[in-house]
């Protein structure tokens, strides 16, 4: 499972006209699933997401969580995370994981974020979505569950 989380001010997402999920400061979270995630997968990065230590302190040193600030997350499905830009010119999807079982571990990540109290939004599955960011920093990290590092 691989996510890209960015630290925002605020963050939006619409389908059509229509906003369907909206944070104010926390984190913007698009979420890609393998074809050999599992819920352990989910747990992990939800875990680690929501106490990543991404925020400022007092003093302006980066130590504090979204957890911690009270901030929210917006959770955004994002299966392009997987493609696969080393051959051709076209992206290759093959490493997503089919629609269904994203479907069901993206809902269980949301789930997970959601039980460790963080308010959560999110888009919407398998829809064209636009996205909007106010970026705070810029901050953006990359993680994912298979490259523990």
């Amino acid at each position: 499972m691989r996510a890209v989380v960015q630290r925002v001010k605020a963050g939006a997402v619409l389908v059509g006209e229509q906003t369907v999920g909206r944070i104010k400061e926390g984190l913007v979270v698009f979420l890609g699933v393998g074809q050999n995630d599992e819920e352990e997968d989910a747990c992990y990065l939800a875990k680690r997401i929501a106490n990543l230590r991404i925020f400022a302190d007092e003093t302006g040193k980066l130590n504090l969580s979204v957890q911690e600030t009270g901030g929210e997350v917006l959770v955004v499905s994002q299966f392009t995370l997987y493609g696969d830009c080393r051959q051709g010119r076209r992206p290759s999807f093959t490493a997503a994981a089919p629609p269904q079982a994203a479907n069901l571990l993206y809902q269980f990540f949301v789930e997970k974020i959601k039980d460790q109290g963080i308010t959560v939004a999110t888009g919407v599955f398998q829809e064209e979505m636009l996205v909007k960011i106010e970026n705070d920093g810029p901050v953006t990290m990359l993680l994912d569950s298979r490259k523990l590092f």
